[in-house]
C-alpha cells in the first residue's frame, strides 16, 4: 500500500507561492530563524532545507511538529514553496480515540460476560407468599396503616452501580477525536500563515 495514503494522518503539506523575484535563498534566510530555536537542528542543500526537532521548548512556533522538509520549485506562476511537516503530536491524537473504543468495546464485553456468569450459576428463588408483616397493637388501635414491604429498588440500583461502565472511555476518545481534528485544521492554516508572514518580513 502506498505510504501517501496513510501518512496525512500525521503529516501537514502545502505551499506559498513566493514574492516575484525572491529567490531560494532570500526565502530560506527570512525562515531562518523559525530554525535556530532550542532542539532544533536543520540542514540546507540547494533549494531543499529539513529539519528535526527534539524536546522542542513550548515557546517554538513549530513546537508542534517533529521533522520536515521545505522546498523551492519553478512552477508556471514562479518559485513556490512546497512543505511537508510531521507531527507525532497529531498521530497520538488520531489513535488515541481508537484506543479509548478498544477500551469501551472490552469494557462492554466483560460486563456481557460477567451477567451471562451470574445468570448461569444464579439458582431462581422460590417464589414466596406474601406475608403482611407485623404491626403493632397500639399502631393497629390508632388506626395507622400496615407497613409496606421493603422494595429492591436500592438493591438494584447497587448492582447497577457495580457493573463496569464503558462512558469514560466514550467520554475520551471523543475529546481525542475532536483535538485531532481541530488541531489538524488549525496547526495547518497557522503554519501557513507563520511562513507566509516570515517570506514578506512582516
Amino acid at each position: 500500500m502506498n505510504r501517501r495514503f496513510i501518512d496525512w494522518i500525521w503529516n501537514i503539506r502545502g505551499s506559498l507561492t513566493l514574492v516575484p523575484g525572491q529567490s531560494s535563498d532570500d526565502a530560506f534566510r527570512r525562515l531562518d530563524p523559525l530554525f535556530q530555536e532550542a532542539g532544533t537542528r536543520h540542514e540546507r542543500s540547494a533549494d531543499t532545507l529539513t529539519f528535526r526537532k527534539k524536546n522542542q521548548a513550548a515557546q517554538d512556533k513549530m513546537a508542534v511538529f517533529d521533522a520536515g522538509i521545505l522546498q523551492v520549485r519553478e512552477d508556471a506562476a514562479g518559485p513556490v514553496l512546497h512543505y511537508r511537516l510531521k507531527s507525532r503530536a497529531l498521530l497520538f491524537c488520531f489513535l488515541a480515540p481508537l484506543l479509548f473504543l478498544g477500551f469501551a468495546q472490552a469494557t462492554v464485553m466483560i460486563g456481557q460476560w460477567e451477567k451471562a456468569s451470574a445468570q448461569s450459576t444464579e439458582k431462581k428463588p422460590e417464589k414466596k407468599k406474601d406475608v403482611a408483616l407485623p404491626q403493632h397493637p397500639i399502631d393497629a388501635f390508632l388506626g395507622a396503616p400496615a407497613p409496606e414491604k421493603p422494595k429492591k429498588d436500592k438493591e438494584k440500583n447497587a448492582e447497577d452501580e457495580d457493573k463496569p461502565s464503558p462512558t469514560a472511555a466514550y467520554v475520551f476518545a471523543a475529546l481525542f477525536a475532536t483535538l485531532y481534528v481541530v488541531g489538524r485544521i488549525l496547526e495547518a492554516r497557522l503554519v501557513k500563515s507563520l511562513f507566509r508572514r516570515k517570506l514578506l518580513g512582516v
